[in-house]
């Protein structure tokens, strides 16, 4: 472990020879008004620097794009403002929906990425598609984790047509984006996508094994004079909602109404304060249900907006299997009546989050839930604060501390004087080099509970490399047996060594066959678990070979190898059958293949078919999905998943469907309706979820949303609710 750490460190010190970006843009600041109406013909666009040559990103990383585009920035006091003019066919748009925040992988789209305090690490990105629907995300990891769209705020852009050309003008307001009082120069890059022709580009040139927006791909602004410093900049976004609820099981019903908000409130131009009052979530699209052969607890992603801007400072620590601190875990409680999970309700949470100067981020977070006697639910207090401290010029050292604290006993409603809490500290080392080849980390956290044992510890390193050519990867885990910290954060399993190591080579063809083929790719991955005395636990050899076709289609076959011995009891059809016993174990071989078709298309489809091997039995695993996109108002889709399981006599044979259906339509920019049947038999369970969205004004909305649940047996109703919430954004 102390070689590999000093392996990691020495990388790190690669960075500072990093060589210098000549892109550079600058900046003239506007004394004249700017109209946002798609025309570029105010006097300040045909003084600003022009910023075009745009370089193929994909599906090559070796010529200027096809379709150019010429990019322009300027501001005056409140605004940034951008205009672009991106040349395209008015009849090769690919836009899937009129629905804000749309997927970059299937709409055309320019984008604008800043890096306000020039780290290369935490950014914002702001993108229009050529019908002028607006998307835009906060980038972290150096835009390696992708662009959290869930992130919302308040900005203008106008779009228009030509025939060979569209134009977009953006207006983004200097109280959106986090930046260094006086700042005079950021770090850029634009993005173009073009799915007509297979091109995505962009300015400052980003090898393709990297998305437009990664951050270690970025040229510069100079802005004329020092920003200014934004104001005041406080907004209040309450809401009230009506509801109703039927519960069919117990025979109950119930009518409420009820109302709470947020603040968000710049402390500085780059810190931020953000307040909920009783919030609620109603509007939040369900999860998309799976199929639970695991044996262990599945991660579903945090969608709530409170916990998601500068969600990296409290949620990025540790590994996905190891996340000291999970929001998801606030808001719910064990009914000990019904012995089921369910919504406890949060009464209040403050948030501080943001940069303190260049070099460092704080986060202090705390939440308080109620109490529900009947339910055997009590309150309890989360109180999270983090740091992070840029080393060298791209990685960073980060601090964690989670309190658990429970709020209520026995007698009292609300108390401090319990010795029901749960803690922990951590420290995580994450490197990410200058020349994006390599990244990694390394942490340590340490639990603390009210009955200290030892073991109470998990810690790990990771190091990848990443080219054009190659993605190799060592991860070593550790997770001591009495670290339990799934009230707080999240942990699959206990009591482990983890190693994974995993090596792909991508092969790029020439020729004539390079009309037809983008890549070849071939990979060993590899993931083994020990238990504490050294015994193998798991193991998964696989062998990957997969390939990217020019017209965005996608074919995969994998052969895999798995060793496991059971530690507890498990069923392995998934429906409470007879159980294999701890201590047995087995070695399976299983064999898949994908493919997913153009998704260019208006009708896409793809599907996946595998078998095997099953612990003592067979398993059969087809999943198809098909989806029809009306352009550019919607789509229908439909995914079939059934897993056929066959084991020997006495044990359960198993036949687990699972059916989604999604409808998504947007009469207009601003008015959507989403549906989502599922049909589960595992759960036994139908889920309809319909959600219809008014968007009345900028981050202001009016949800109608109606859930049922039936029995998937005789499709009689379980549980049926509808709530009425109206949001409002108002800045001060």
């Amino acid at each position: 472990m102390r070689t590999f750490c000093i392996v990691l460190l020495f990388f790190s010190f690669t960075e500072i020879f990093a060589q210098k970006n000549i892109y550079q843009l600058r900046a003239k600041k506007t004394t004249s008004k700017i109209v946002l109406d798609g025309s570029l013909n105010e006097p300040i666009w045909n003084e600003a620097m022009v910023a075009d040559n745009f370089f193929l990103n994909f599906p090559y990383d070796s010529s200027f794009a096809k379709f150019q585009t010429e990019a322009k920035i300027t501001f005056d006091n409140d605004f940034i403002y951008v205009g672009a003019i991106c040349y395209q066919p008015q009849n090769e748009y690919v836009v899937t929906s009129l629905r804000r925040d749309f997927g970059s992988d299937d709409n055309d789209f320019f984008g604008v990425y800043f890096d306000t305090f020039q780290d290369k690490t935490n950014g914002f990105a702001f993108a229009v598609n050529p019908l002028g629907v607006q998307q835009e995300g906060l980038l972290s990891d150096g835009g390696n984790g992708g662009s959290q769209t869930d992130w919302d705020n308040k900005w203008y852009s106008s779009v228009t047509q030509s025939a060979d050309y569209w134009v977009v003008e953006m207006a983004i307001p200097l109280k959106t984006i986090r930046y260094k009082t006086s700042s005079s120069e950021w770090s850029i890059n634009f993005g173009r996508a073009n799915r007509k022709a297979n091109e995505v580009s962009s300015w400052v040139p980003v090898t393709r094994n990297f998305r437009v927006w990664n951050l270690g791909f970025t040229g510069k602004v100079v802005f004329e004079e020092p920003l200014p410093k934004p104001g005041a900049n406080i907004s209040l976004i309450p809401y009230v909602t009506a509801s109703h609820s039927e519960n069919y099981i117990r025979n109950e019903n119930k009518t409420s109404a009820n109302f709470g908000g947020d603040a968000k409130i710049a402390v500085t131009p780059s810190l931020n304060l953000d307040l909920t009052f009783n919030p609620d979530f109603s509007q939040v699209e369900v999860d998309r249900q799976v199929t639970n052969l695991d044996r262990f607890e599945i991660f579903f992603p945090e969608r709530r907006q409170f916990f998601l801007e500068n969600a990296d400072l409290f949620a990025r620590f540790g590994f996905s299997r190891i996340r000291p601190f999970f929001s998801r875990r606030i808001g719910i409680g064990f009914d000990t009546i019904t012995k089921t999970i369910v919504q406890n309700p949060i009464l209040y949470g403050a948030r501080l989050s943001g940069k303190v100067n260049k070099d460092w981020r704080v986060g202090l977070l705390n939440m308080q839930t109620g109490t529900q006697r009947e339910k055997g639910i009590l309150g309890d207090n989360y109180t999270v604060a983090t740091f992070q401290r840029t080393v060298f010029k791209r990685s960073n050292i980060g601090g964690i501390f989670v309190n658990r604290q429970k709020t209520a006993d026995s007698l009292r409603d609300f108390t401090l004087n319990t010795n029901d809490f749960n803690r922990l500290v951590g420290l995580d080392y994450n490197l990410f080099s200058q020349d994006n080849k390599w990244n990694g980390k390394i942490f340590y956290h340490q639990q603390i509970s009210p009955d200290p044992k030892i073991d109470q510890f998990a810690h790990a390193a990771y190091i990848g490399y990443n080219t054009t050519e190659w993605n190799i990867a060592w991860n070593h885990e550790y997770i001591g047996k009495n670290y339990r910290v799934n009230d707080i954060g999240f942990v699959q399993r206990n009591g482990l060594y983890r190693f994974e190591p995993l090596a792909f080579r991508n092969f790029f063809p020439k020729g004539a066959i390079s009309k037809k083929v983008v890549r070849f790719q071939v990979g060993q991955y590899n993931n083994f678990y020990w238990d504490t005395n050294f015994n193998l636990n798991d193991r998964n050899t696989s062998l990957t070979f997969n390939v990217v076709f020019q017209n965005t289609s996608y074919f995969e076959v994998l052969v895999r190898n798995t060793y496991t011995r059971l530690f507890f009891d498990f069923d392995p059809s998934g429906t409470n059958g007879q159980k294999l016993l701890s201590g047995t174990d087995y070695t399976n071989s299983w064999a898949e293949m994908f493919y997913r078709s153009d998704r260019r298309k208006l009708f896409s489809y793809g599907g996946f078919m595998g078998y095997g091997q099953y612990y003592n039995g067979k398993q059969f695993n087809p999943y198809i999905f098909l989806n029809y996109r009306f352009q550019p108002y919607g789509s229908v889709g439909v995914e079939a998943d059934y897993y056929r399981i066959r084991l020997p006599e006495g044990f359960n044979n198993s036949d687990l469907l699972l059916l989604n259906t999604r409808v998504d339509i947007s009469f207009t920019k601003n008015v959507f309706l989403t549906t989502f049947l599922q049909y589960n038999n595992q759960t036994q369970n139908v889920n309809l979820n319909a959600r219809l969205q008014w968007r009345f004004r900028p981050v202001s909305d009016v949800f109608l949303v109606y859930t049922d649940n039936y029995t998937s047996q005789d499709f009689s109703v379980k549980s049926r609710f509808i709530v009425l919430k109206a949001t409002y954004w108002l800045n001060l």
